[in-house]
């Protein structure tokens, strides 16, 4: 599965990057990310892992692909396979399902500010309203105008973007995040996953940043679902954006768990 380059990818298929020699970890970005999003988490795990950096669906080089969050986690597994999978937000909602699906394929599990769904029907349907609204803002304003409001939310404060990070979720197409939007987004997890959490038996680490209170509650419940096999942690001094924002916290964080799968 690995092409040229340590590049994975067609039109049927999740783009991604591969680098390192050691035990697999797939890393799988944020909504507005690319799998360049984790290149300072990847440098630190590739000196001893294999990593794998893929583009979701509707972002980077999968910018083509439209799934909803099943058929994004069964293409995550096609160009994966048997690893420790690592997600950053809506990427934790794709390797979540993947867990879900394919525990054959899940060695380990990394979910970092994640949620398996909004419980009460009222707040998913206005959430779902909310991203078709934000879906049309992309398709009319653009990708630039809209990357300007989506990181001036409050859940961003404490990132700083870096230019090369600008650059390549600039480089996302409006279609792309749309697509997202409308197919991974939180609400379409309807209904919500709570219930099924009990069901993952690979070795779990629930993050979130210190200063993401909503985030901290709603790892804590993860974790707490999952079960014995799953534990909650917070990465110090870090928002919502914790891989971003503490690069090497995070990287020590995935090496903690990978030990505990091999």
């Amino acid at each position: 599965w690995r092409g040229q380059n340590g590049a994975v990818g067609d039109d049927r298929r999740l783009h991604a990057e591969v680098r390192g020699v050691g035990p697999r970890v797939v890393l799988v970005h944020g909504f507005t990310q690319t799998r360049r999003s984790w290149a300072q988490v990847a440098d630190d795990l590739a000196a001893d892992h294999e990593v794998v950096l893929v583009d979701a669906p509707g972002h980077g080089g999968s910018g083509q692909v439209e799934a909803n969050l099943a058929a994004g986690a069964a293409l995550l597994g096609e160009v994966g396979g048997h690893a420790t999978y690592v997600g950053y937000s809506m990427g934790g909602r794709l390797v979540l399902r993947l867990a879900l699906d394919r525990p054959d394929l899940t060695r380990g599990l990394v979910l970092l500010g994640a949620t398996a769904g909004i419980d009460d029907p009222t707040e998913r349907a206005a959430r779902r309203q909310g991203d078709e609204d934000l879906a049309s803002d992309i398709e009319r304003d653009g990708v630039d105008a809209f990357l300007t409001r989506w990181l001036a939310q409050p859940l961003f404060a404490d990132l700083r973007p870096d230019p090369d990070d600008l650059a390549t979720r600039s480089a996302n197409t409006a279609a792309g995040l749309a697509s997202s939007l409308r197919q991974a987004g939180t609400a379409t997890m309807d209904p919500p996953w709570w219930p099924d959490l009990g069901q993952i038996s690979a070795p779990t680490a629930v993050l979130a940043g210190s200063r993401d209170a909503k985030f901290t509650a709603l790892g804590r419940r993860l974790a707490a679902a999952i079960g014995a096999n799953a534990s909650f942690a917070t990465i110090a001094d870090a928002g919502h954006a914790a891989q971003l924002e503490r690069p090497e916290a995070m990287a020590q964080a995935i090496r903690s768990l990978v030990a505990r799968t091999t």
